[in-house]
């Protein structure tokens, strides 16, 4: 019996290019100019280190970073430049998150209907909870009980990262569903003893696979 949704977001709950559009592009005009700042520090630090470059400036900083947010590399320094710069976006009023039309009543449904939910995504926790409570179509960050990124779970596409999860929420794995739209991570977390579903949105990039179910939006997910 399924007690708790873990969700993905990008290409799950909200469109791929909604999120890049919106948190990657406010992060590449932002972060130029915010790289040289206070807030900045630990980023600087941990970018250095990483690039191993403890002599670059800001600016070539910067470029570092930049890079990794063009090419995708999944990096803990930019995850966290990101969650930063877009904390502040999203309370200024210049983000707001944006998700398919059967989201917000889906996730109503299963709150009311007693499921824990939860979400794991690459994106940072702080971006995942600004994601969801600056939502456009309303506040929904108080339906989700738990948060998971890349530091707090682990890789999405390694079954470990689930059973973390799992010990976390303290529920066993089979009682755990997770909807995503990657066939990878839904092959982690079935060899992590969840169920999973797939989620193949119109227009989105990653093609269905079996041996996985999948659907086409919340609406017809039958859980039990």
């Amino acid at each position: 019996m399924t007690t708790a949704v873990v969700l993905d977001i990008e290409g799950t709950t909200s469109a791929t290019a909604a999120v890049q559009e919106r948190l990657y592009g406010y992060t590449r005009r932002e972060l130029p100019h915010w790289i040289a700042t206070d807030a900045a520090a630990p980023v600087r630090a941990a970018t250095a280190a990483l690039a191993e470059r403890q002599d670059a400036t800001p600016d070539e900083l910067a470029r570092i970073l930049l890079d990794w947010l063009d090419t995708d590399v999944k990096a803990e320094p930019l995850k966290l430049a990101q969650g930063l710069i877009c904390h502040a976006g999203f309370r200024a009023g210049a983000l707001h998150g944006a998700f398919f039309p059967d989201v917000a009543p889906a996730l109503r449904g299963w709150h009311a209907a007693g499921l824990r939910l939860a979400v794991y995504s690459s994106g940072s926790e702080r971006n995942q909870r600004d994601w969801f409570g600056f939502a456009e179509d309303g506040e929904q960050a108080s339906l989700i009980s738990v948060w998971f990124d890349l530091t707090t779970a682990g890789p999405k596409r390694e079954p470990g990262s689930y059973r973390r999860i799992a010990a976390a929420l303290a529920l066993d794995p089979g009682e755990l569903l997770f909807l995503s739209d990657h066939p990878d991570e839904l092959d982690a977390a079935v060899a992590a003893g969840w169920r999973a579903v797939g989620v193949h949105r119109a227009g989105e990039p990653n093609a269905p696979r079996p041996p996985h179910r999948w659907i086409a939006e919340f609406g017809e997910l039958e859980l039990g």
